[in-house]
């Protein structure tokens, strides 16, 4: 079996050294980490960040760029740097865990939706199964994601779905300034895999639902066309809708409204007429009514 051989190249006065490697270790793109916490994922990096007058690493496929502080020169520690990486390798030390480079690259796309105040942010990896609102900091003790959303000035709500997040802001910040930093800031979350949100809630919610919906024959009918006709509409625009409860004597359905869905007059309007003017041609004679409120 082929050893692991390194050499180091260095500049004097220069702040970064390279370590380069004679054979693969690493991953095929560059990867960058500026403190330990970053480098969570790779024992071998955070063994680097243990070193005091380290300050940030380059990982690359075949090489370590090392920049330091200016507290030392490379003459002085290099070989020594070079030494305790050759033999890291050598003994069998891990590059990354939990097979870190197999993971999916994530990306996040902001699209806007019919509430201005509103933003969806879409990721091509699933987020839950479910669909969880918080309407504040407290509602988010058991969703690490939102919790830390939560800490940006500017958020208000957080809607999250199987596959976006949608957030709703206060009006002290335009979209355009903020919406850059809260994209990278979804996508690393996601990227570095953190939880999303614990079990705990989701299931809580599901016994909520089990045990507060004995469902008669026609709510079932009026859940069915929600869920298949009203749902995807809604779910596309960054929201979602929940029955909520049927009143016989009055023939009127009550609904709530979740993420971009829920807050915005216009929308509610618009969306509480077009499930109304559906629910009355489907089920004639049974709904006269649609209350849509906020969830």
């Amino acid at each position: 079996m082929e050893i692991y051989k390194i050499t180091p190249r260095f500049e004097k006065g220069n702040d970064k050294a390279r370590f380069i490697v004679n054979k693969s270790f690493g991953p095929k793109k560059p990867m960058y980490f500026e403190n330990v916490d970053q480098a969570k994922g790779s024992p071998l990096i955070q063994q680097l960040f243990y070193l005091p007058f380290v300050k940030a690493v380059k990982l690359e496929e075949k090489q370590i760029e090392v920049t330091r502080f200016d507290i030392l020169e490379w003459g002085d520690v290099i070989d020594e740097v070079s030494a305790q990486l050759q033999n890291y390798l050598n003994d069998g030390g891990e590059v990354f865990e939990n097979n870190l480079l197999d993971k999916t690259p994530v990306t996040i796309y902001a699209e806007s939706t019919p509430n201005p105040s509103v933003m969806k942010f879409v990721s091509n990896k699933k987020l839950i199964n479910e669909t969880v609102e918080f309407k504040n900091i407290d509602d988010a003790k058991y969703s690490p994601l939102a919790k830390k959303l939560f800490h940006f000035p500017f958020v208000k709500e957080i809607f999250i779905s199987s596959n976006y997040v949608s957030i709703t802001k206060y009006d002290i910040s335009p979209w355009e300034e903020v919406v850059m930093e809260l994209r990278e800031f979804i996508r690393s979350f996601i990227e570095e895999g953190n939880v999303i949100i614990e079990n705990l809630i989701v299931k809580k919610k599901n016994q909520k639902l089990s045990s507060s919906k004995n469902l008669n024959s026609l709510e079932e009918k009026i859940v069915s066309i929600l869920e298949e006709y009203i749902k995807p509409a809604v779910a596309s625009d960054g929201g979602n809708i929940e029955f909520d409860s049927y009143n016989n004597k009055e023939k009127s359905v009550q609904v709530i409204l979740q993420g971009a869905c829920s807050g915005c007059p216009s929308s509610t309007f618009t969306l509480k007429n077009g499930i109304e003017n559906m629910l009355k041609e489907m089920l004639p004679g049974k709904v006269e009514s649609v209350i849509a409120i906020n969830g």
